[in-house]
């Protein structure tokens, strides 16, 4: 799944500082939110930063430029800061939005078993497909041209780099095998998302000793 995995060269052009570190896990036992699952998001809590933090600015000038308005669909690590105390969904989405949280970078997951090919990165062309809820409904929305996204070869799977994702996709308790998108712009360097991927790597460790992980980083260079 991973080697598959791209980033069109539009969206380079658009940001030569992106990188993505892919991470599949294989053989997970998810399930509700606990005490273990808590302390994470407490203590990733206690070292959050302001929206005014550089590595978020970063994202939100990469939102303007691509048409964006960041005020209005925040990038997700933006989002997500500005909602202290962090909301509890379940063990594999707490892990991944404590490390978002503390190394302040924006990470997706995706659930594979609803995945159709290959993850990939791309600007878009206005009439591809992405479900979502809109006041309690299930609605078929669109992107604008030119907006990045990622998508599979079904529909967009996030929209707006990391604004939203879509509902297929979405990991649950019921999720076994997934994929995480930690998504880099300096001043992150390239040391430090690892590090955030050997953190996401540990803690999926906690949730299930023995699961299977692999990552690969998708990038100018890599």
């Amino acid at each position: 799944m991973i080697e598959a995995i791209w980033v069109d060269e539009a969206v380079t052009e658009l940001r030569p500082d992106f990188h993505v570190l892919a991470v599949a896990a294989y053989g997970l036992r998810n399930g509700p939110s606990d005490d273990r699952s808590r302390r994470w998001l407490a203590e990733a809590a206690a070292e959050a930063v302001r929206p005014d933090h550089e590595k978020i600015v970063a994202w939100q000038d990469a939102y303007r430029a691509f048409g964006a308005k960041p005020q209005r669909t925040r990038p997700s690590v933006d989002a997500l800061v500005r909602r202290m105390p962090p909301p509890e969904i379940n063990l594999v989405v707490d892990a991944y939005n404590s490390v978002s949280i503390r190394h302040v970078l924006p990470i997706g997951g995706e659930d594979l078993a609803h995945y159709e090919g290959t993850a990939r990165l791309v600007r878009a062309k206005g009439d591809e497909p992405f479900d979502a809820i809109d006041k309690g409904e299930p609605v078929i929305d669109h992107p604008e041209i030119g907006e990045v996204i990622w998508r599979d070869d079904r529909s967009v799977t996030c929209r707006r780099w990391n604004w939203r994702q879509c509902v297929r996709t979405r990991i649950t308790e019921q999720t076994v095998d997934a994929l995480f998108l930690l998504e880099r712009l300096e001043p992150m360097t390239l040391a430090e998302l690892s590090a955030a991927g050997d953190e996401l790597t540990a803690l999926l460790g906690e949730i299930t000793p023995g699961a299977r992980v692999e990552s690969r980083l998708v990038g100018p260079g890599a």
